[in-house]
């Protein structure tokens, strides 16, 4: 059996706002948390039905239902990113939004891997 704690890859540097900057998702910043805090129960009750010898089947249906959870979070996070972070790049200059493309498809490469 191998320990699940390790195949989570290193985390990245993050890129910092510029002063006065919000992140795009700032808006939807309440829903995005409270969405997390589901979630987080959602982790919480696989863990106790590991403990309590729940059939394998159910726990893998669970953590099927929340890893399509995490995804949802994820899509609306590129979601905002394009269009705000992209958007207002674009608006700043070609170099800067050239990065915060590639930045983008990155952080979708990553999702389209996990």
């Amino acid at each position: 059996m191998t320990d699940p704690t390790t195949t989570a890859e290193p985390p990245e540097a993050t890129a910092e706002a510029a002063p006065g900057h919000r992140h795009g998702y700032h808006d939807a910043k309440d829903a995005y948390a409270r969405r997390m805090r589901r979630i987080e129960g959602q982790i919480r009750g696989i863990a106790r039905m590991i403990d309590e010898d729940v059939y394998c089947i159910d726990i893998l249906t669970q953590v099927s239902a929340a890893t399509r959870a995490l995804q949802a979070v994820a899509i609306g996070l590129v979601e905002d990113h394009l269009g705000s972070c992209v958007v207002e790049a674009a608006r700043s200059s070609q170099e800067e939004a050239d990065e915060k493309v590639r930045e983008a498809s990155e952080a979708v490469a990553r999702l389209i891997r996990s």
